[in-house]
């Protein structure tokens, strides 16, 4: 099993501990990278082979993971000169990927089983899943629907401050190869433009949705809530690592 990572972002909304050091490679807790965390999740679910997509001070990266052998992987990389979006990078590697994939941020925080996610969508015949997350928006304001414009126009329902309710995308997603052909190397693609021209052709994404733990560490205040969180993560998100620190 193959994933590739996008780790070419230049993290502004994470600045300022981007500063000086790209997002993946923010330190969790004082132990791991972002991006050691997932590698090891990556091998521990069966994977194989990873490829970085790398652009902003991309050269840490390469330097920091090498080769990928120390984490059990075969690690190669790919270059951004300009930014490509989020599925742009993927295309001009397309050919050196296998059948079905991995694509993911290289700054999510999960406890989401990789391989099961991926041996679903391979079963499912979908063009892409996308791993979805549950969220909620509470409105500070009583919410009126209201029926015509202007002066002429009627309340017809009324809701005392509403809960809305919707899935979001996790910055994972499983992808079928055959999916991508049809766009060109080098070109700009981001995931929304995907999706839309998937919908318009008919062909429909699969979601799988999760229950589990997900942090999006895009802004400070995820990264303090990581950070926090990291002594009692810690056991989820690498459970055999943290097993073998205790028993030696």
């Amino acid at each position: 099993m193959h994933a590739v990572i996008l780790a070419g972002g230049k993290g502004t909304r994470l600045r300022p501990y981007t500063t000086c050091v790209p997002k993946p490679l923010v330190p969790i807790g004082d132990t791991y990278s972002i991006l050691e965390i997932v590698l090891m999740q990556l091998r521990r679910s069966g994977f194989t082979g990873v490829t970085l997509a790398i652009g902003h001070m991309g050269h840490l990266i390469r330097a920091f993971v090498g080769d990928g052998s120390r984490y059990g992987l075969t690690v190669t990389y790919t270059d951004e000169e300009t930014p490509l979006g989020t599925i742009g990078p993927v295309l001009n590697v397309l050919d050196t990927l296998p059948e079905h994939f991995l694509i993911m941020n290289g700054d999510v925080l999960t406890d989401l089983d990789y391989g099961t996610f991926l041996r679903r969508h391979t079963r499912s015949g979908r063009p892409v899943t996308v791993a979805t997350y549950r969220r909620e928006i509470r409105s500070e304001f009583g919410v009126l629907d209201v029926d015509g414009e202007g002066g002429e126009s009627s309340i017809v329902a009324f809701r005392e401050k509403p809960t809305v309710q919707f899935q979001v995308s996790m910055g994972v997603y499983a992808m079928t190869r055959e999916t991508l052909r049809r766009y060109t190397p080098g070109q700009v693609l981001g995931f929304d433009t995907l999706m839309l021209d998937l919908l318009a052709a008919g062909e429909h994404p699969g979601s799988d949705l999760f229950g589990g733990y997900w942090l999006d560490i895009g802004r400070p205040e995820d990264y303090d809530t990581a950070n926090a969180q990291w002594p009692s993560m810690a056991p989820v998100l690498l459970p055999d690592l943290v097993q073998g620190s205790a028993a030696d």
